[in-house]
């Protein structure tokens, strides 16, 4: 396997560059809508719900929104896709604590996350035997290296690319050859594609691309899975570097936009519901009660008792009350009552 950085890229071609300029514009409009919102954790609380159930899909970890919600909120719900996915999306924000706190991605911090994922500590692969495999179809894609050693020289090269300063290379272009490589490495049993995922996203916020981890490119990888396999093995076998780094460009600008105008619909989801609560129930409206009901999609009645600091008669009443002029419904699971914001559940399972 080569070393980063691939200097026998032209990075600079025609193609590349356009695709990169339109790449740009739009996940700057993307992080400056982002920026707008006065709680980001809102938005990305819905976001890395539906990053984590596209990217575990790639990996045909199927389940859905609701089987996700139902693991975040009942005690008792068994699904084991769906808590994959949630311990993906686990991953994600451990992921991002760390980067905004020691301001850097290391080979430990992939360990970390790969074992959240995989509840696991098997950390490194040790013995041979693991091939990159087309999910849908069986196919052996790709041996990665599978000598312990040279895995480990690979991702401190790796470790060294990401985290330098380089004036001279788009940090979007590093982005694409970063996946490229953290893929042909595949340094772990299992769990590759989705830590491979996150460190995207990850590596964005570290250059400050993005402010929060809101872009994800599973969803395009799924609807264009068959070109992702070809223009990988391409990009290894014919040196064919431009046209992966042109598909994943364009997954960034697609991607960007279909995010921005997810986030436009929560807007004007909000405000909407929030004129209604007003008008239906101004007595008990607040502000936080509002980001409360779309933080966790599935709300219960200690979670608003810590959120809105009030006490269980007050926050069941809150509920019920909503339940009872329609902006919330409840469903019983036992002894516990789940309350699902079911309009901000309908505008997520779109995307």
């Amino acid at each position: 396997m080569k070393l980063l950085p691939f200097n026998d890229c032209n990075l600079k071609t025609p193609r590349i560059l356009e695709a990169l300029n339109e790449a740009s514009r739009s996940i700057a409009e993307l992080k400056g809508l982002a920026s707008s919102i006065p709680n980001q954790h809102i938005l990305i609380n819905a976001i890395t719900i539906n990053e984590a159930k596209d990217s575990s899909a790639i990996e045909n970890i199927v389940t859905t929104h609701d089987s996700i919600y139902k693991i975040l909120t009942e005690s008792g719900f068994k699904d084991e896709a769906a808590k994959e996915v949630v311990d993906y999306r686990r991953a994600i924000w451990r992921g991002y604590e760390i980067i905004k706190e020691k301001g850097f991605i290391s080979t430990n911090v992939l360990v970390e996350l790969q074992g959240m994922i995989e509840h696991n500590k098997a950390g490194i692969r040790k013995t041979p035997g693991t091939k990159l495999v087309n999910s849908k179809t069986n196919e052996v894609i790709y041996t990665p290296p599978q000598n312990e050693k040279e895995i480990r020289d690979l991702l401190k090269n790796l470790e060294d690319y990401i985290n330098e300063d380089d004036n001279e290379v788009d940090p979007l272009i590093k982005m694409a050859l970063i996946h490229y490589q953290f893929e042909s490495i595949h340094p772990f049993y299992d769990g590759n594609g989705r830590t491979g995922r996150i460190l995207n996203v990850l590596y964005l916020v570290l250059n400050n691309i993005l402010d929060s981890p809101i872009l994800y490119l599973s969803n395009y990888i799924n609807k264009n899975k068959s070109q992702y396999y070809t223009l990988f093995t391409e990009f290894r076998e014919n040196n064919n570097y431009e046209d992966w780094l042109i598909f994943i460009l364009k997954g960034i600008e697609d991607t960007s936009k279909n995010t921005i105008e997810l986030i436009k619909q929560i807007q004007n989801e909000m405000e909407s519901y929030k004129n209604e609560f007003r008008t239906k129930l101004p007595k008990i409206y607040s502000d936080e009660l509002l980001d409360s009901l779309f933080f966790e999609v599935y709300t219960k009645i200690n979670y608003i008792e810590d959120r809105c600091n009030v006490t269980r008669q007050t926050a069941s009443t809150y509920l019920n009350s909503l339940v009872d002029v329609g902006l919330l419904e409840v469903e019983k699971v036992g002894r516990e009552s789940i309350f699902k914001n079911t309009r901000l559940i309908d505008l997520l399972s779109k995307f």
